[in-house]
């Protein structure tokens, strides 16, 4: 196993690693909206939330040599379904492969976060 630092990604909240490759695949941490320049959340909605937490995960697939093209699957965190549509607006734009996915609703995400996203990706 291999943990990938990501500098262009938000540091860490606890005490694991923005990703570990392993096989072929690299196994991608929950992101959050957090601006990696800020450490805060980035303003606005869903959409804007969406937007920048699939730039967190691009930035952690290129510190593992690979890009969004290469995912294969991808879990979603929702806390409110009534975004879902927005959502699934930024999500198509960016995704264009069409990876497997699960969506689920959450009661809360870390720092108030309306959406995170986790991914498994293969690399190498």
């Amino acid at each position: 196993m291999k943990p990938i630092h990501a500098p262009k990604a938000p540091a860490a909240l606890g005490p694991y690693s923005a990703a570990i490759a392993n096989g072929g695949l690299l196994f991608c941490s929950g992101q959050t909206p957090i601006n990696p320049l800020t450490g805060e959340l980035v303003p606005g909605g869903i959409t804007e939330q969406t937007g920048q937490v699939i730039k967190n995960l691009a930035a952690v697939l290129e510190a593992a040599g690979a890009g969004l093209k290469d995912v294969l699957k991808t879990t979603c965190f929702l806390t409110d379904m009534g975004d879902f549509a927005a959502f699934n607006a930024v999500y198509a734009r960016h995704f264009i492969s069409k990876p497997a996915r699960s969506t689920v609703a959450v009661r809360a995400l870390p720092k108030g976060a309306l959406v995170e996203i986790e991914l498994i990706a293969k690399i190498g």
